[in-house]
């Protein structure tokens, strides 16, 4: 495999496309400096994938784009083709000839192709990799390259050694894996994480699933009695509207009766009201008439003194004379005041023209002194910058004898800071030797440390195990103490009375003497509750009361309330105990004696449960009543059997006396429940104290660890501080030295402009400096101002005249108005007086007249009033009546409301029962979603109660699995106190399952059937895991296996060409690491001959290229590659030197292409191929080929 040709396009200095047919040898290419030969090996460099811009010696990749000259125009784009000879298919490519090519555009954009198809930039490298050209690309060898081998580091050189061992791709497939194994790591951590919780979250999910599969079946049993309770209801509910119509009839009919006679009653009413309506006009005629005449009478009593007081007004002289000033007088002053304003106009005139005057005079001054201030002020100014200009070369003065003297200073504090920091630096070294031996102490210390913060975190552990028991006890306490609650607070609501006793019992603040309900009053031995009820009968309901009369206000309140009905147990003194009872067979017991009542009821039971005797069962009843006929007997379960009467059967309700009993256990219950509660409560507070004592040790042995942590922490960081004093006080003592010799450079400056600003100065205050006169100037100013003044004082007397003026004007007119105003109301006093006295001419005469009408007026107002008299007494008559016939029709109206009322008040219960029955039909289908015929046909009581599933499963269980029957379940009959417990049975078995997630089933089967797929999935990233472990493993082996042999042929290499490099030298490779082969470095020691130095640092730049030649060449030799191109690398060799290079490439040649660019003719000639570089004048590299191998075999 060689190169074939090389095609260039845009890239660098070649503009035009330029193509280089390479050969297998030596192709050597030559040219002037700056004339672009090494852009040929950077074009090579580039095309195979080189990504850094600085080894292509620019500062960015945009730059290979030729970039235009003065004569061409810059490209939008570089591209660089290379053809491969793989003939002897070294490439892993199906083809004998392969062209890979490169393009850049200005945009930053870039384009790989490989024998015309686009491809990656990896595809370029993987392919190149199998034949030893790597991302290192050690067969391009650029200028300046040498050097930096030998400053490599030892893994840089290693790189070198894979590369040419094809180890690259190894090493690209490991970090691939790692990448994976890393992706893989993070994705098992999240999954197991994922599972965790998975696994957390299943367990209460798979409970709450449980108790949503117990909730569905409970719900179906509460809604199975539910509906057939509805159904219940909904059907008594109709028979009840269906037989209560009836009793409406007869009320109606009684209402209509009445409705009758009030009507009639009504019909009388108003033909006497009409009548009384008749009478009204005259009545009220004739009281109009007496009040009309009264009214006239009293108006012409008040007409005569009317007239008597204004004769006596008139007869009195008036006193309404003018009292103001004569008219005349007041026109005669306004005259003169006249006079006066017309002369102070006149004065005004004056003013105004001297006021004109004095501004005119002032403007002119004003002006004036303007003109002298400009003047003066150009003059002032002048001396101003000469004085600034003075002042400012003295300040310039003044700043470098302050910065020469401050330099002194910065001198000697920039010294003395200097040895300051040498000194830090001393101490701070002498202080991380004293520090180094601190840490090994610390160290031993940790691990008693460690061991105490085991044992504490042990107890601790111990100490919430048993919280965490104590905490689970109390909660179930807790529950059960809640229930317990629960069920007495039902049973007391059971206890809760509705009828007419209930209504005694919560009327108990308004009824003194009411002692409460027998059943609470009583305490009864355990299992005689039944017993005690049954031989109470009624009574055991009934209400206790302390007297007879009691027991009338308590009945006297039922009826008056319609309250409804209840018995009433009356208390006494207790009589004294002289019973002569017959004596009982073993087992019974007479019933006083298993009950203890309050002494005021000590009389009414023993009355009440007289000879009655308790026994096991109605066998032994039978046989005490034949024994003794007066004796009553009462079995444990509530049968009563006498001489003349028995009762007994079944029944599903407790009496009140065993629903008290069930409370006082319920309540012994809870009592007990919470002491139980209480002290597990005080044992869980005592735990926790421990927990708080264990974790405050932990907590203690925690912090001293830290403590020691921090301390160890501390000391190290201060051996970190002190290293970095000891460092940052010799850089800052470096630093302050260079900073001296800056600070003294620049004194010297200073004090050089100092003597030439001092010069500059002296011819400055040489100069004379004028200062203006301003005496001129002083005048023009008090001119101004005497007439500002003048002015002012114009002005005042302008406008003082003005307003005397106008005052003058005011008075005048004041005046006049005066006059006229006094002079009217003279006129109008004099009409008003003559008016006075023709009011009292009429006045006399109206009186004279008024006498004799006021005495013909009274005898007409007598007769009114005798007719009014006689209207009235005939209508009060008439309004008697009236209130007869109203007050037999309030009776029938009232009685009427009552017939209404009660048919209302059965309509509105009628209206109310349809209403519950609606109610109940819309919950059939809100609660149930079922039609009401529906309902009442499926689960209405006349239809059979199927058995619940808990029967059902009963009943399986107790026959064989192995036995099959095709028979139904069969039902029972509809029982309401059955159903009613039933359904009270599920609704609690409901509660007491709590809250219940619907969704639980769904959700905890899609959870396993999540946990499952992740649980495999788990374990296939388990497996592929160890598989990517296993590829790591497979090629870390390769990789050591083949960098083995590598090195072994490179070092090998090395030694023999270092030593025809260096006749008589030594040279060889070492390994920095020789047990690891995946990671060890390599070194290089290099002695050339007459030298005992090995240090590559000491050689000279000769020395050190060979030493760089050679292990190229060892890399070349050990591992060949199809080509290499060498940048000048023989440019600092001597001629002996050279030859010596040049027997080694002429073994390179006989296995590898060369391509050499060279200055050196003995290069040339061994060359089979030249290549000549130039560059024109519009700076394009033009290029020219000779075949030299060719010549000289002719």
């Amino acid at each position: 495999m060689y190169l074939k040709s090389l095609t260039l396009r845009g890239f660098k200095s070649f503009a035009s496309s330029t193509t280089l047919e390479l050969e297998p040898g030596i192709t050597c290419v030559v040219g002037p400096n700056g004339s672009g030969k090494s852009n040929v090996v950077d074009a090579l460099a580039w095309v195979m994938g080189e990504q850094g811009a600085k080894s292509l010696r620019g500062g960015k990749m945009e730059d290979v784009i030729f970039a235009g000259t003065s004569g061409r125009p810059p490209l939008g784009r570089a591209e660089v083709v290379l053809t491969i000879d793989n003939t002897d298919g070294a490439l892993p490519i199906e083809y004998s000839e392969v062209t890979i090519s490169r393009t850049m555009f200005r945009n930053g954009g870039s384009e790989y192709a490989i024998n015309g198809t686009s491809c990656r930039l990896l595809d370029v490298q993987e392919l190149l990799s199998d034949s030893g050209i790597g991302r290192e690309m050690h067969v391009i060898v650029g200028q300046g390259q040498l050097d930096s081998v030998l400053r490599a580091t030892p893994e840089d050189r290693r790189g070198f050694v894979e590369e040419a061992a094809g180890v690259l791709k190894h090493r690209k497939r490991k970090e691939k894996a790692l990448r994976k194994l890393d992706a893989t790591q993070g994705n098992l951590t999240r999954l197991q994480d994922v599972l965790t919780e998975l696994r957390r979250q299943l367990k209460p999910l798979g409970r709450q699933a449980e108790v949503a599969r117990r909730a569905v079946t409970i719900q179906a049993d509460v809604r199975d009695a539910r509906a057939r309770l509805l159904a219940d209801d909904i059907v008594t509910a109709r028979t009840t509207i269906a037989e209560e119509m009836a009793d409406e009839a007869a009320l109606k009919e009684r209402r209509a009766a009445v409705e009758h006679a009030v009507a009639a009653a009504r019909q009388q009413e108003t033909e006497l009201e009409d009548r009384l309506r008749e009478d009204s006009p005259a009545l009220s005629a004739a009281q109009e008439t007496w009040y009309a005449l009264s009214g006239l009478r009293e108006r012409l009593r008040g007409t005569s003194g009317l007239a008597t007081e204004r004769v006596r007004l008139a007869a009195v002289e008036s006193d309404d004379r003018p009292t103001g000033r004569d008219p005349e007088e007041l026109e005669a002053e306004a005259r003169r005041v006249e006079e006066q304003h017309r002369a102070m106009t006149t004065s005004v005139e004056e003013a105004r023209a001297a006021l004109e005057a004095v501004v005119a005079e002032r403007t002119e001054a004003e002006a004036t002194y303007g003109e002298e201030e400009r003047r003066v002020a150009g003059l002032l100014r002048a001396a101003a910058d000469r004085r600034e200009g003075l002042a400012r070369l003295r300040g310039q003065v003044n700043a470098l004898k302050s910065r020469a003297e401050a330099a002194d200073a910065e001198v000697e504090r920039l010294g003395a800071a200097r040895d300051e920091a040498l000194r830090r630096a001393d101490e701070a070294q002498k202080a991380f030797a004293a520090r180094e031996g601190e840490i090994a102490g610390l160290s031993r210390g940790e691990s008693g440390l460690d061991e105490e913060l085991e044992a504490a975190e042990a107890v601790l552990a111990d100490v919430e195990g048993r919280a965490r028991e104590l905490q689970v006890a109390e909660q179930d306490a807790s529950r059960r103490q809640a229930a317990l609650a629960a069920r007495v607070e039902a049973l007391e609501t059971g206890l809760a009375r509705k009828d007419g006793a209930g209504a005694l019992l919560a009327a108990s603040d308004e009824i003194s003497g009411l002692l409460g309900s027998v059943a609470a009053l009583l305490t009864v031995r355990p299992g005689f509750e039944a017993a005690i009820a049954s031989a109470l009968g009624s009574a055991a309901d009934a209400v206790a009361v302390d007297h007879v009369d009691t027991a009338v206000t308590a009945m006297e309140l039922l009826k008056s309330e319609d309250l409804g009905r209840a018995g009433l147990l009356l208390g006494g003194e207790a009589d004294v105990d002289d019973r002569d009872w017959p004596g009982l067979p073993e087992g019974a017991t007479y019933a006083v004696d298993v009950v203890e009542p309050p002494a005021t009821l000590v009389a009414a039971l023993r009355r009440l449960l007289f000879k009655v005797a308790v026994v096991d069962d109605l066998a032994a009843a039978r046989a005490l009543v034949a024994q003794a006929s007066d004796v009553t007997a009462v079995t444990r379960e509530g049968d009563v059997l006498g001489a003349h009467f028995a009762s007994g059967g079944s029944t599903s309700q407790q009496s009140l006396l065993e629903v008290q009993a069930a409370i006082d256990q319920a309540r012994e219950e809870l009592e007990a429940a919470e002491r139980a509660l209480e002290t597990l409560r005080f044992d869980g507070q005592r735990v926790a104290q421990e927990r708080i004592a264990a974790q405050e040790r932990v907590d203690a042995a925690l912090e001293r660890l830290h403590e020691s942590d921090a301390e160890m922490s501390a000391v190290a960081e201060s051996l970190g501080q002190l290293g970095s004093t000891a460092r940052a006080a010799k850089g800052e003592a470096e630093r302050l030295t260079a900073a001296i010799a800056a600070a003294q450079e620049a004194h010297e400056r200073d004090l050089g402009g100092l003597a030439d600003l001092e010069v500059r100065l002296a011819q400055a205050e040489e100069a004379p400096d004028e200062e203006p006169d301003t005496s001129a100037l002083e005048t023009l100013a008090e001119r101004a101002s005497t007439a500002r003044r003048a002015e002012t004082d114009a002005r005042l007397a302008l406008r003082t005249n003005e307003e005397r003026a106008r005052a003058l004007e005011g008075q005048a007119t004041a005046l006049v108005a005066s006059a006229a105003a006094e002079r009217e109301a003279r006129i109008q006093a004099r009409l008003r007086r003559e008016q006075q006295l023709r009011e009292a001419e009429t006045a006399r005469a109206v009186l004279a007249v008024g006498d004799v009408a006021l005495a013909r007026l009274e005898t007409t107002l007598a007769e009114a009033a005798a007719l009014r008299s006689r209207i009235e007494q005939s209508r009060t008559g008439r309004e008697s009546e009236l209130r007869d016939v109203r007050a037999r029709l309030r009776s029938l109206s009232e009685e009427l409301q009552g017939l209404t009322t009660s048919v209302h008040r059965d309509e509105m219960a009628r209206a109310e029962q349809r209403l519950r029955l609606e109610a109940l039909e819309a919950r059939a289908l809100e609660e149930l979603g079922i039609e009401v015929e529906a309902l009442v046909a499926e689960y209405g009581p006349d239809q059979p109660v199927p058995p619940t599933s808990e029967e059902v499963q009963g009943e399986s269980s107790d026959t064989d699995d192995t036995a099959e029957t095709d028979e139904a379940p069969q039902g029972r009959p509809y029982d309401r106190t059955e159903q009613t417990k039933r359904l009270r049975a599920a609704e609690r078995a409901m509660a007491m399952l709590g809250k219940v997630n619907p969704l639980a089933l769904e959700e905890f089967s899609a959870l396993e059937e999540r946990h499952q797929f992740l649980s495999e999935q788990l374990d296939d990233l388990k497996r592929t895991r160890q598989d990517l472990l296993d590829i790591v493993a497979d090629v870390d082996e390769r990789v050591q296996q083949v960098f083995s042999e590598a090195w072994v042929d490179v070092s090998a290499a090395f030694e023999d060409v270092f030593s025809r490099l260096f006749p008589g030298g030594e040279g060889r490779l070492l390994l920095t690491d020789p047990d690891d082969m995946l990671t060890t470095g390599i070194d290089v020691e290099a002695r050339p001959p007459g030298k005992k130095v090995k240090r590559l640092s000491l050689l000279s730049g000769g020395e050190r290229s060979l030493v760089a030649v050679a292990f190229l060449v060892a890399l070349f030799k050990a591992r060949p590659s199809p080509f290499y191109i060498l940048d000048e690398v023989e440019a600092a060799l001597d001629d002996t030197n050279l030859g010596r290079l040049l027997e080694i490439y002429e073994e390179l040649r006989a296995n590898s292409q060369l391509i050499v660019i060279t200055h050196q003719k003995r290069t040339m000639e061994v060359g089979d191929a030249l290549y000549g570089v130039s560059m024109r004048g519009d700076g394009v590299t033009t290029v020219i080929s000779q075949r030299l191998r060719e010549e000289e075999t002719a």
